[in-house]
């Protein structure tokens, strides 16, 4: 046949080589040396015999062959002695050792070593241990067919000389790596079978004992695998292993499959058992990863297709699961997660971007893995190290004395900002809501919270992400009793959280991140800077607290929160009617001072609830509630508020209002505005008693009327519906029927389609939050309530109609009358209507352009910010729409400080001005002069802060200017300059820096070109400031200016290459 053919020729072919071998040793000359040399070897190895296999004799002399070049190569180096190198001559190379191989001698070498282990060792290894010949290649499987198993000496003989032969020509560098980058799967398998093989079976008992090994040599097999283990790189090694512990068991019987043959049993175990030593070992852990993912993470950028990708992403899962597992050679599942979580968290701090990405997805998934599995170990060995660097600020922490010197670091920077970082990896990418992540989060919150504060006062990288994401995170993934905990805490009301160490707080650093460091100790005599300092932080959070609640807008917990707020609050209405002045009796000095002082914590208490009412009224208007659940709640505070008000007596317009609004919403609902469903009425239960309570105890007989019916309504699931109920709601919701009265839940079966439940919703929303729930903000119910006949502005609605631009002279100036009237609610929608209005190009509000300014006008120096607000933003939009009449007047108005022009009213027309220069858009240039020129003046102004918010205004102006700035340019660097110089306060000389940051982001490449005169002025202008003043964030704003201009530069001098290839197409 072909193959013993094939099989014939190649013996022959070997047989003839050894002769021609043998023959030129003899008689040739050149080969001298290497005779005496092979001489030499031979006489030194026992294992050298004659046989009649050819392959064996064939395998042997090339074994003979490589240990005399081993041995040669070894006399070479010992005789090399190089010259001096010529230091005249820097450009000469040092000489190379004598025993370096060139290109073509290696891949000489390489022929010679797949000879020995093409036909000395592959053939002899055991069925499953290591790939086949078979499967390698045409040639290996006719090897096989050609190799005499039964001639002497023994294949497990020329095994285990093929393999320790091969090691020890491996000893030498040169050889070595060629031996074991090519080989080392092969020369791993033969020492496997060699040291581990199981004894011979009964029926291999009659073979002669020659054919096994002593157990000197099956020792002797078992160290030189332990060494090669140890030397060749972890990663190929693990690879290696991993091959030769086999594949899956076939399923199928007679099926070809490409998949690796099922390795004995004995060696899965050895292979699994030296896995696991070298994933215990140091760095093992990034070993293993590197060995299956080396590679890994080049489809996304190699280009190729979507399932070899996933293919990766499954890798990784498989890695991840395989390092949660403890093996079995470990001492315990504790001493293996204190030797390999140090390593799992490394794996977060990758910077190569083309390997980052995945090893981070097998750090976040084993961590997960191992949360799951062992959440006490995991929290103790993987979380809290993780989490040191936040740890370490809570109150909890004992300083040393030696860090208590105010202004040393207590966190650097690089640790801030990389314990942040991973927090976002493993927490929020990872997004695996264990009780166990949570509760560890929940720790730390206070600082998170407190440096996402901090990092929204200035510019910083961990403000956005991952402060926030982080935040956003917990609060949606936790328990609603967790998360309205976890706000309970940020807005600084009691909870049982550790907070912030009171010694520790954030500075900016040097990167754009935050550094902790020891607070500056503020003399207890300076009382008005500690409240200041506690009024202030206290403001700041609320505030920051509200905008993290404007981000969960489709989350039911904005409302959650409101609502109980809203319950403190009535135990704070309570508690105020229950002070009095004189204290209880006391039998000592000590205890009236803690009397004392537990009564000032209770009205800090009051305030900072009141605060947090009335931001989030201000901030969360109209997406504060999700359903009419919530809605139903927020009615039955209400109420419960008003019955506490009357068990106790008092009396006043919040009261007044609330208990308006509360029955107002109530009515609306019950009147067809929202479509309601069973759980809504068991939620409506609540309200009986308290409407009984309210329509037998208060003084006036309309509420009692009122309350009565709602209550009946309520009871009969609408199946009673009063005319009272009918004419309150369509004074809330302002749609009527034609004779004025909103149509029953009857009559709207006639044709007339309930409103959605969103949309309705959305108007609760806007009535609930637009009144205000804090003193100050309060209404007659006689003027405002349900039961008059006059209606607020903004509740007027044309059902749909679209613009108003037809709307009648009277209706008109009603409004116009509405927007000086007292009651702040009414004052303010009166506004929002006049300015969409305008926005509408109504023909009234064409006419009425000068009444209208003067409402504006007038608006904006009111001390309510929902007022003056909504006169600004009016403004903006009348100077849009007719710039060329208004802006004049208003930079009168913005110029008017000798005439008892307050700076704060100066400060909103500057707001105005502001956003009207947005609005213009390329129309800016036209009014450039007067507007720079105003805020020029505005600038040397007497007042700090009417100084500072005209220099910012500057600052934006200037950066939408861009080359329509030029005349002015040298203006304004000098006015610029000057401030910078001279001015005193610290707040000015940050405004000027400022005004520089935004003109060199806002012109970007194009700064080489306006600023071209006055570039060196600036850049010298702020190494002054980086170098004298002495105010920390205007350092701050100057060295941010100076990396804007060293990036602007480096594009200027440095443009990117790009490989770009013109086609031009010829007439």
């Amino acid at each position: 046949s072909v193959g013993t053919s094939q099989q014939a020729a190649l013996l022959e072919t070997l047989k003839q080589n050894l002769s021609v071998a043998e023959e030129k040793l003899q008689k040739d000359p050149r080969y001298k040396e290497l005779k005496s040399l092979r001489e030499q070897i031979t006489s030194q190895t026992k294992w050298l015999q004659k046989s009649e296999d050819v392959m064996w004799n064939f395998v042997s002399e090339v074994l003979v062959t490589l240990l005399c070049l081993k041995q040669g190569m070894i006399h070479l180096v010992a005789a090399f002695c190089p010259s001096k190198p010529n230091l005249r001559t820097p450009e000469a190379a040092p000489p190379l050792p004598p025993d370096t191989l060139s290109i073509s001698q290696q891949k000489t070498v390489q022929s010679a070593l797949q000879f020995v282990v093409t036909l000395g060792l592959c053939p002899y290894l055991s069925s499953g241990v290591g790939i086949p010949l078979k499967r390698r290649s045409a040639f290996g499987a006719m090897v096989e067919g050609a190799v005499s198993r039964d001639l002497p000496p023994s294949g497990t003989h020329r095994l285990y000389v093929s393999c320790s032969v091969l090691l020890d020509v491996a000893q030498h560098p040169s050889l070595g790596n060629l031996v074991l980058t090519l080989h080392l799967g092969d020369i791993i398998a033969g020492l496997c079978q060699l040291g581990y093989s199981p004894k011979m079976t009964k029926a291999k008992l009659i073979k002669p004992q020659t054919d096994r090994l002593s157990e000197e040599e099956r020792a002797s097999c078992k160290q030189l695998l332990r060494d090669v283990l140890d030397r060749v790189y972890q990663p190929i090694v693990i690879r290696e292993l991993l091959i030769l512990q086999g594949g899956p068991k076939q399923k199928k019987e007679g099926v070809r499959s490409e998949l690796l043959v099922q390795a004995p049993a004995w060696l899965r175990r050895l292979c699994g058992q030296l896995l696991s030593e070298r994933l215990m070992k140091p760095k093992g852990v990034h070993a293993v990863v590197r060995a299956i993912l080396e590679g890994a993470g080049a489809g996304a950028v190699g280009g190729r297709d979507a399932e070899a990708v996933a293919a990766d992403w499954r890798k990784c899962d498989a890695v991840a699961r395989i390092l949660a597992s403890c093996p079995q050679q470990s001492l315990s599942v504790e001493d293996y997660y204190v030797q390999v979580c140090p390593q799992v968290l490394d794996f977060l701090h990758i910077q190569d971007k083309l390997t980052a990405r995945q090893f981070q997805r097998v750090a976040t998934t084993t961590l997960l893995s191992m949360v799951r599995e062992h959440p006490k170990l995991s929290a103790k060995h993987l979380l809290q190290p993780l989490l040191v660097p936040l740890s370490s600020c809570l109150e909890t922490t004992e300083l040393v004395k030696e860090d208590q010197h105010p202004g040393t670091v207590f966190v650097e920077e690089s640790s801030l900002t990389r314990c942040i970082e991973d927090v976002y990896k493993v927490y929020v990418v990872g997004n695996a809501p264990h009780p166990v992540l949570l509760q560890s989060l929940q720790t730390v919150l206070c600082i998170v919270f407190s440096l996402y504060c901090f990092t929204k006062q200035n510019v910083s990288h961990l403000r956005w992400f991952p402060c926030q994401e982080i935040l956003l995170w917990f609060l949606q993934k936790s328990e609603a009793s967790a998360a309205i905990e976890a706000l309970k805490h940020f807005a600084g009301l009691k909870v049982l959280i550790p907070t912030i160490h009171p010694l520790c707080q954030f500075k900016a650093g040097d990167e754009g991140g935050a550094i902790v460091c020891i607070r500056k100790t503020i003399s207890e005599h300076d009382e008005d800077e500690i409240l200041y300092q506690k009024v202030s932080s206290d403001q700041w959070r609320v505030e920051c607290l509200a905008d993290l609640l404007s981000f969960l807008q489709e989350s039911d917990l904005p409302g959650d929160f409101f609502i109980y707020c809203l319950k403190v609050l009535n135990t704070v209405a309570v508690e105020e009617g229950d002070d009095c002045s004189v204290p209880p009796s006391c039998d000592s000095l000590l205890d009236l001072e803690h009397y004392q002082m537990e009564q000032v914590v209770r009205q800090e208490e009051r305030l900072l609830i009141l605060q947090l009412v009335a931001v989030m009224c201000e901030k969360l208007t109209n997406t504060v509630f999700k359903n009419v659940t919530q809605v139903i709640e927020f009615i039955t505070v209400t109420l419960q508020r008003a019955c506490t008000c009357l068990e106790h007596n008092i009396e006043g317009t919040v009261e007044a209002q609330t208990l308006s609004m509360g029955m107002g919403l109530m009515a609306a609902i019950l009147g067809g505005a929202v479509q309601l469903k069973s759980e809504d009425y068991a939620a409506m239960k609540k309200l009986l008693p308290l409407l009984e309570q309210i329509s037998t105890q208060h003084p006036e007989p309309v509420i009692q009327e009122l309350a009565s019916d709602l209550r009946v309504t309520i009871a009969t699931h609408r199946a009673v519906a009063t005319e009272t109920v009918s004419r309150a709601a369509s004074r809330v919701l302002g749609k009527k029927g034609p004779e004025g009265e909103v149509n029953s839940p009857a009559c709207s079966k006639c044709g007339e389609n309930v409103t959605k439940t969103d949309d309705a919703t959305h108007r609760l929303n806007v009535e609930a939050t637009s009144t205000r729930l804090v003193p100050g903000a309060g209404v007659d119910t006689e003027k405002t309530g349900l039961y008059s006949d006059r209606q607020t502005p903004s509740t007027d609605r044309n059902d749909g109609q679209g613009s108003r631009r037809d709307m009648d002279e009277g209706h008109f100036q009603e409004i116009l009358v509405a927007a000086v009237d007292p009651e702040v609610p009414t004052r303010a929608a009166a506004l929002r209507t006049i300015a969409h209005l305008i926005e509408q190009k109504n023909l009234q509000a064409v006419h009425c352009q000068d009444k209208i300014l003067s409402v504006f006008l007038e608006n904006l120096e009111h001390e309510d910010s929902f007022v003056y607000l909504s006169a600004i933003q009016g403004l903006a939009l009348l100077s849009d729409v007719y710039p060329e009449r208004i802006l004049p007047r208003l930079l009168e108005k913005y110029g008017e400080s000798m005439q008892g022009q307050s700076p704060e009213t100066r400060m909103k027309v500057g707001e105005v001005l502001m956003r009207a220069t947005r609005a213009l858009g390329d129309m800016a240039p036209y009014f450039r002069d007067p507007l720079v020129h105003a805020f020029l003046r505005g600038a040397r102004d007497a007042d700090v802060s009417l100084r500072a918010s005209s220099l910012s205004n500057l600052g934006e102006l200037c950066q939408r200017l861009c080359f329509a700035l030029g005349p002015l340019l040298h203006e304004v660097v000098s006015c610029l300059t000057a401030i910078i110089k001279t001015d005193r306060e610290a707040e000015v000389r940050r405004a000027a820096v400022h005004v520089v940051t935004l003109l060199l982001r806002g012109l970007s490449e194009k700064a080489t070109q306006v600023l071209g005169d006055v570039l060196r002025d600036l850049y010298r202008l702020l190494k002054f400031v980086v170098q004298v003043d002495h105010d920390d964030v205007a350092v701050l704003h100057a060295q941010l200016a100076l990396e804007e201009l060293d990036e602007v530069m480096r594009r200027l001098l440095f443009p990117e290459q790009k490989l770009e290839k013109k086609i031009v197409v010829l007439p």
